[in-house]
């Protein structure tokens, strides 16, 4: 997530981590399908917030991310207060993105990620192959409308039927987050390829219209779980082995403001389970706590907020402390500035206050990314049982649509 810059796994097929040239493509090639059953291909479309390639792509960035009422409640002030804010940041997290390269990685490490586990799956699970990669942010390029266009010139819907897996990158779900991209991407459903139509005998659209499932969340799932667990101890050795077992584990998410909080959003509650599961998987051998980062504008946040947190440590002379990004898939500016530039490199204390390693590139995150999108291509469901229950202050019509949508496929 990005306010602030505004929030068991199969076996190893033997990844390697992206070569240099890898790294530098921003687009994985996607070439023209053909339908020919309601089986596959299929697409697998990565959801996520995005983020600003270049700086000269934050102030569009920002423009939308504060323009949407889901991740950042303004209420009736949304249209005047979003613009303004996002202009007047525009500078100062142009600098940042500035410090840190020159722009997001969030691009390269999805599409990477993305095409392996597609690759994984054409082996794991031929029947529904071949496994065409795609991305959708909400906030940056690929936008979710160039990704639908896309998606129907390469053969899928336009009378042509297909189905396509929306799997949402945020593995705790919010509806600031993966509910906000989910309502987008019902959005342009709408406006592209109309209201769906009936389904046939074998539950594809009728009207051959792309057939729509949504991985939705996935907190608690044993591959994400392993993943986190051994960059954690990875970087746990860096600790003198005499101070190793005492170094307080700060599980870092995207804070929320309390008004999202208060109307229910399950985020809290789903964050907390990801941080028990990895705590079990360590066995708790050392202490922790879950802190929350990137609060942004005057309102109340959940918290507590991270970089008080280190302080008030540092403060009790408690300074072995490691940062988990617990919340994210891959690297951008809350964990390359947020946590190292500003938490971690404003500490004092830049030798013992560390962060591990993000999920990027993983093996094991991978793997489990496969896992996981194979379970749900075999199971036939349209989405998880939770999703299909709304925040009981919810008064979203076009959460509710997009929900009833989404179920009904």
């Amino acid at each position: 997530m990005a306010f602030r810059a505004a929030i068991r796994p199969l076996r190893s097929f033997g990844i390697a981590k992206p070569s240099a040239q890898q790294a530098r493509c921003l687009a994985t090639p996607v070439h023209p399908v053909t339908q020919d059953s309601s089986r596959g291909p299929t697409a697998m479309v990565f959801l996520n917030m995005g983020g600003p390639s270049t700086t000269d792509e934050v102030g569009d960035f920002l423009s939308r991310l504060f323009a949407d009422g889901d991740l950042i409640p303004l209420g009736r002030l949304q249209g005047y207060l979003g613009p303004l804010i996002s202009k007047r940041r525009t500078p100062k997290i142009q600098k940042q993105y500035a410090a840190i390269g020159g722009g997001s990685p969030i691009r390269k490490w999805s599409e990477y990620q993305c095409a392996e586990m597609c690759k994984m799956l054409d082996k794991v699970s031929p029947e529904t192959a071949p496994h065409k990669p795609y991305v959708a942010f909400r906030y940056a390029n690929p936008l979710t409308e160039e990704t639908y266009r896309q998606m129907l010139a390469d053969g899928f819907g336009n009378g042509r039927g297909g189905r396509a897996v929306a799997f949402t990158q945020y593995p705790q779900y919010s509806c600031s987050t993966t509910g906000s991209s989910l309502n987008e991407l019902w959005k342009w459903r709408q406006r592209l390829e109309g209201k769906a139509g009936a389904p046939d005998e074998e539950g594809g659209a009728a009207d051959g219209t792309i057939k729509w499932s949504v991985i939705d969340r996935w907190p608690t799932h044993p591959g994400l779980v392993e993943a986190f667990a051994r960059n954690i101890e990875a970087k746990l050795l860096e600790y003198p082995q005499e101070r190793r077992d005492k170094a307080v584990l700060l599980f870092s998410a995207h804070s929320l403001p309390m008004t999202v909080v208060n109307r229910g959003d399950p985020y809290p509650a789903e964050v907390a389970a990801t941080v028990h599961a990895v705590m079990k998987r360590l066995n708790f051998v050392n202490p922790w706590r879950l802190c929350w980062q990137s609060q942004v504008g005057p309102q109340p946040w959940l918290g507590p907020q991270t970089s008080s947190t280190v302080e008030n440590y540092i403060a009790q002379g408690q300074k072995d402390l490691l940062l988990i990004p617990i919340a994210f898939t891959s690297d951008h500016i809350e964990t390359l500035y947020e946590l190292d530039e500003e938490v971690i490199g404003e500490s004092g204390h830049a030798d013992t206050v560390k962060r591990v390693e993000s999920l990027n590139g993983s093996p094991v995150f991978i793997e489990a990314l496969a896992s996981l999108a194979k379970s749900h291509l075999d199971s036939g469901i349209a989405c998880s049982t939770q999703m299909g229950l709304r925040c009981p202050g919810c008064k979203s019509d076009r959460c509710l649509e997009s929900k009833k949508f989404f179920a009904s496929q």
